[in-house]
């Protein structure tokens, strides 16, 4: 029996329905494939039925690895490594479709790393990931909600996200202490372009700081007070971080490169 590695964030999905949903979200036949921490290769397995035309998995555990390379030979083409560690767009000519059962301990760090590094024309046609639910909920919140925040800010601005599913913790060996749930992205095509999306991290990061106090702090430290701003986008300073919708910080973020340039 493989022992799943906590160091890792390893929870192998082993309900079957969940793995079938996820395999049949959209159809794959004769596209490229990218999944992420394929573990014992169950999903893998669902998904190769679909008769996708190329299969990449990344699993940074050597010993999964072997096994994967043992029982799929092949079909596919593993990459073992860290997947912080790999710039996703060399891998194919074409748009892939990503599948991940993202490790919880870096999953808001792999999304952050794409959204922040995404080009004009993304390297991914479709991204259908699994979260901590909690995380999840994070990602899809609105503006005026409690878990409304940098997350959510930073996947909407070049992503159309739907929640597709919530996955209970009996459905992954070992069992976690939390539930999953399972997102769907796509890149949007149309978005306020920004010279560096760094800035629109950096933005959300000092505001919300002190999410409970108002936002004239963040605004003064980053905009030295500047009134014009203000007027254009019709910013009341008395609010706080939460109260400004998304389209808020897009715009700030650009008035801030406009002054920086």
């Amino acid at each position: 029996m493989i022992k799943a590695k906590k160091s890792l964030g390893q929870n192998f999905l082993v309900d079957k329905n969940i793995i079938n949903k996820i395999s049949n979200i959209i159809d794959i036949q004769n596209k490229t494939i990218l999944e992420i921490g394929p573990g014992t290769g169950n999903l893998t397995s669902s998904l190769l039925q679909r008769n996708p035309k190329k299969f990449y998995v990344i699993e940074k555990d050597n010993s999964l690895s072997l096994i994967l390379k043992k029982e799929f030979q092949e079909q596919i083409i593993i990459i073992n490594d860290d997947i912080l560690d790999i710039n996703e767009s060399t891998l194919s000519k074409e748009p892939l479709i990503v599948f991940g059962n993202l490790p919880y301990n870096i999953s808001t760090e792999i999304l952050c790393k794409w959204i922040l590094n995404i080009k004009q024309d993304p390297w991914f046609e479709y991204l259908i990931l699994m979260f901590q639910k909690e995380v999840a909920d994070r990602i899809i919140s609105k503006f005026n909600t409690k878990n409304y925040g940098r997350l959510s800010i930073l996947a909407n601005w070049r992503l159309d996200i739907e929640k597709i599913c919530d996955v209970k913790a009996n459905s992954f060996l070992p069992i976690p202490k939390v539930d999953s749930s399972v997102l769907f992205f796509r890149p949007k095509k149309r978005f306020l372009n920004l010279n560096d999306p760094k800035n629109l991290e950096k933005i959300t990061r000092v505001f919300f700081m002190h999410r409970r106090k108002m936002i004239k702090k963040p605004y003064n430290q980053l905009f030295n007070g500047n009134n014009d701003i203000i007027s254009k986008l019709k910013v009341n300073l008395n609010l706080r971080p939460q109260n400004l919708n998304f389209e808020t910080y897009f715009n700030l973020t650009k008035e801030y490169e406009k002054l920086r340039s």
